[in-house]
């Protein structure tokens, strides 16, 4: 995908249109022959639960000034439930930090339509598929780019960037670059709470993923992730009170 041919499809292109694409993609064997596989075998707690097991779209309000990107949707997690960071703990974690930062309205996501909305935000990813060891392949990160670069291209309001985990950024940024958005060649380093000016308005945070691995062992913590979401707050002129304003799931 080239970035005009990226530019040329969004004149006519919708985020209705970029979820029924990334819902019936099959461009990654690996990942759809696992995606199935987790469905079919499932684990314990979930026995009883149909799977999504399919590739997941990203979602929430179509006038979003924040753009949160992840790594991937979890096996049990997006991948049953069909939609990122629902029905996880990850997802538990970020959402009820963006209900805190009035991003969310409700803390708590447990299935795809149970109401909650987000707002002034919108959840993407770098890879749309669950992947073996929560590890996409640097090629399947690829294939997935022109689905975020569409989505890039709609979001039209977005002024401040949160990347959830450096495979995350790296992914964002190539993205960027595809398009001519950015320097081919300029280094930015993660890190959590850090912050990259990226001109013409735009801000990129950094946090470390929300995964159990980060959140049980202190790594990231409500507070670290809330620190960040108030300087975005911040930066958008934004209060971080419980939300109540409307928005679109």
């Amino acid at each position: 995908m080239t970035g005009t041919g990226a530019v040329n499809r969004t004149l006519r292109d919708s985020l209705r249109g970029v979820e029924a694409d990334v819902v019936r993609c099959e461009r990654c064997p690996r990942l759809r022959d696992w995606c199935r596989t987790v469905a079919r075998v499932k684990v314990r707690r979930f026995q009883d639960h149909r799977y999504w097991a399919r590739p997941v779209p990203g979602w929430g309000d179509a006038r979003a000034r924040l753009l949160i990107v992840g790594l991937a949707p979890a096996a049990h997690g997006g991948n049953r439930t069909g939609r990122i960071f629902t029905g996880d703990r990850s997802g538990d974690f970020l959402f009820a930090a963006l209900h805190r930062a009035s991003f969310a309205s409700r803390p708590v996501s447990i299935f795809r339509g149970d109401g909650l909305r987000l707002i002034d935000c919108y959840v993407a990813a770098v890879a749309r598929c669950a992947p073996p060891g929560n590890r996409p392949l640097p090629e399947e990160v690829r294939n997935c780019r022109e689905y975020l670069a569409r989505e890039w291209a709609l979001l039209t309001r977005v002024q401040a960037v949160l990347v959830l985990g450096k495979v995350a950024m790296d992914g964002f940024l190539a993205m960027l670059r595809e398009i001519g958005r950015l320097p081919p060649r300029k280094a930015y380093a993660f890190g959590h709470g850090v912050v990259h000016d990226l001109g013409a308005g735009l801000a990129l945070y950094g946090s470390y993923h929300p995964s159990q691995q980060n959140t049980f062992t202190g790594k990231l913590t409500s507070a670290d992730l809330d620190s960040v979401l108030a300087a975005i707050n911040r930066a958008l002129g934004r209060r971080s009170s419980a939300a109540t304003a409307p928005g679109k799931a």
